[in-house]
């Protein structure tokens, strides 16, 4: 990694903490233009009139397009979507406008007024920011005169545009191993857990080896991302907490293979953003509907870390235990052969019937 790539993944990562603080960020394009940012979703009344008086009119809202057509805004044809910050937007509106939880209680919003251009590079960072923070993903944007100046002038940081869009991958490939012990579980006493850092600082990604896998042969393997309420408290919602107890039981009766555990909840948004997710889903809309009126993706995650961790543990080739084929297609993309899709599938019960058969009929699982 070079010295330049460094210290803009270092500015990304402090940029992440001062986004979830709520202060704001200016975002300097290759051009010079720069943008002031502020994460909708943590934005205070001091903050909000600070940045209305330093930032050019018209001030804007960015949104995901997804978040966008969920508030009737007609598509822009961009993936980030400007909408001019009129009057009666106070900073509760503004929150609301986030916030796809408060739609149904607050129904009667708008018209918005959107701005017919594209966005610029700092206000798409903007928004792919405060995913990064696992924030809602909108934020406050407006042009300022001047970057590295304007920044120096008001105790804020500066970072490239760029680097934010370019973050997450790169930060995904610079994973370290730390540590590794012998955990004997119930399905699989020979098991030994290691842990993997990403080199942003974030939550480390687990490996569960079972038994001792050939590295010379295609490994059971199973990638589970990390799920609080399925796998922690048994939540009735998903299968998560059977299929990892399953994958255990199954790779200890195999003899060997591997369970990464990754820090990617709710399918890469984040605990407190799959909550709404879980909210909006108690009013009616289904798992891939309720993170797109979020304004996330239907599918969050990243496979590079998955294929890191294997590749540090020598394994090049695996059997993948799943029932989603873009899993397959991800880790073959990320350079692991997959020479064969294992089933892996549980009973559904009354509270994940629902949830399971929009995963098949809209996600293409296999079931």
């Amino acid at each position: 990694m070079t010295h330049d790539t460094q210290a803009n993944q270092l500015a990304v990562q402090r940029a992440l903490a001062d986004f979830r603080r709520g202060v704001p960020v200016v975002l300097r394009h290759d051009d010079g233009a720069a943008t002031l940012a502020l994460a909708a979703e943590v934005a205070t009344a001091p903050w909000l009139r600070r940045f209305d008086a330093w930032g050019r009119p018209p001030l804007a809202l960015a949104l995901t397009d997804a978040r966008a057509r969920a508030l009737n805004v007609r598509p822009s044809g961009h993936p980030v979507v400007l909408l001019n910050l009129d009057p009666w937007l106070d900073l509760a509106a503004i929150r609301e406008l986030a916030d796809a939880t408060t739609d149904l209680t607050a129904p009667l919003r708008g018209p918005f007024e959107r701005q017919m251009r594209p966005p610029t590079p700092g206000e798409q960072a903007a928004v792919q920011l405060a995913k990064y923070a696992r924030l809602l993903p909108s934020a406050l944007v407006a042009a300022v005169e001047g970057a590295t100046a304007f920044a120096e002038a008001n105790d804020l940081l500066v970072v490239d545009a760029a680097a934010i869009l370019a973050y997450e991958p790169a930060a995904s490939l610079a994973l370290r191993r730390i540590a590794s012990a012998p955990v004997p579980l119930e399905d699989a006493e020979n098991t030994q857990i290691v842990a993997f850092r990403p080199a942003d600082g974030g939550v480390e990604h687990l490996a569960i080896l079972i038994g001792d896998a050939d590295r010379h042969q295609p490994v059971l393997t199973r990638l589970h991302s990390e799920c609080f309420t399925g796998d922690l408290i048994g939540s009735l919602k998903c299968d998560c907490g059977q299929q990892l107890r399953g994958a255990v039981e199954e790779i200890g009766q195999a003899g060997a293979g591997v369970l990464l555990y990754l820090a990617q909840e709710g399918r890469g948004i984040g605990l407190i953003n799959k909550l709404r997710a879980y909210r909006l889903q108690a009013d009616g809309f289904d798992t891939v509907d309720a993170n797109l009126r979020l304004g996330f993706d239907a599918d969050e995650r990243l496979f590079v870390p998955a294929a890191e961790m294997l590749r540090q543990l020598g394994f090049h080739s695996v059997r993948l235990m799943t029932n989603n084929p873009d899993k397959v297609a991800g880790l073959e993309a990320c350079g692991i052969t997959v020479t064969e899709r294992v089933e892996h599938k549980f009973p559904s019960n009354a509270h994940n019937e629902f949830y399971l058969a929009t995963k098949k009929a809209r996600s293409g699982h296999l079931f």
